[in-house]
């Protein structure tokens, strides 16, 4: 099971993301990995894992990747909205976890393509994905 955290107004939620259901509601703060240091303008969130760097930006489209550790970047998730939070997976790269502030989007491909999950969560603030 793929399991993602998700901090917002009802505490952490965990999500099983193959069920796209919340199993758990948790009062336990989200403490999620520390951001890896982007120089991007307008830069809202970014994650990373090895050389593969996610970043939101204010701006349309709302993401940038690099897959070289931030030297070159590639836009990506036209179709998303304002995102507010950003995870990766440590063991896969490919796997990202996209936040608006009330929905979820994940990526299975590195980026390219995004499926929006059922749930909604209020104020989402903070995601992580456990491996």
């Amino acid at each position: 099971m793929t399991t993602a955290l998700a901090a917002c107004a009802l505490g952490t939620a965990v999500i099983d993301l193959e069920e796209e259901d919340v199993v758990g509601i948790s009062d336990e703060p989200l403490d999620p990995v520390p951001p890896p240091v982007v120089q991007l303008p307008l830069l809202v969130a970014a994650a990373a894992s090895g050389s593969t760097v996610v970043a939101i930006v204010d701006r349309r489209p709302p993401l940038v990747l690099s897959n070289d550790g931030g030297v070159t970047w590639r836009e990506a998730g036209a179709g998303l909205g304002r995102g507010v939070a950003i995870a990766i997976s440590a063991d896969n790269p490919d796997l990202v976890l996209f936040a608006t502030s009330e929905r979820l989007h994940v990526s299975r491909d590195g980026g390219r393509f995004w499926a929006a999950l059922e749930i909604e969560l209020p104020e989402i603030r903070a995601v992580a994905l456990l491996d």
